[in-house]
C-alpha cells in the first residue's frame, strides 16, 4: 500500500471493499436459499404422497376393524361402533390441541420483545453517561 494515500482515499477503498463483500455474501445466500428452497420443496412434495399413502394405510386399517367386529356383531353395529370410537378419539385430539393453542396466544414473541427493550434501555443509560 502506498505511504502517500489520503485517509479519505483509505476511507473510499474501505467503503467500496465493504459493499463489495456484502454484495457477494448476499449472492451467496440468495444461492444457497435457492438450493435449500427447491429441497425443501422436493421434501414438502414427498411428505404429501406420504401423507396420502398413509391416509388410505388408516382407512384400510378402518375397514379391517369394522370387518373384524363384524365377526361378533351385525356389520352395521360394527361399523356404528368403529365410527363412535373415532369420534370420540377425534373429539380427545381436538381437546387437547385447543389447549396448546390456546397457550401460545397471543402469537407475540414475549422473550424477544423482552430483549429488545432491555437493549433499549442499556443504550439509554449508556447515552447519558
Amino acid at each position: 500500500m502506498n505511504t502517500d494515500t489520503s485517509t479519505a482515499q483509505l476511507v473510499h477503498q474501505l467503503s467500496e471493499q465493504v459493499s463489495r463483500l456484502a454484495r457477494d455474501e448476499i449472492r451467496l445466500a440468495v444461492a444457497e436459499l435457492k438450493d435449500k428452497g427447491k429441497h425443501a420443496g422436493v421434501g414438502a412434495g414427498m411428505f404429501g404422497v406420504a401423507g396420502v399413502f398413509a391416509w388410505w394405510g388408516g382407512l384400510s386399517v378402518v375397514a379391517g376393524l369394522i370387518l373384524l367386529l363384524a365377526l361378533v356383531v351385525p356389520p352395521w353395529a360394527a361399523a356404528l361402533i368403529v365410527a363412535a370410537a373415532l369420534l370420540v378419539f377425534a373429539g380427545i385430539f381436538a381437546l387437547v390441541g385447543k389447549g396448546q393453542v390456546k397457550q401460545a396466544a397471543p402469537p407475540v414473541p414475549r422473550q424477544a420483545m423482552d430483549n429488545v427493550q432491555q437493549d433499549i434501555a442499556t443504550i439509554k443509560e449508556s447515552a447519558h453517561r
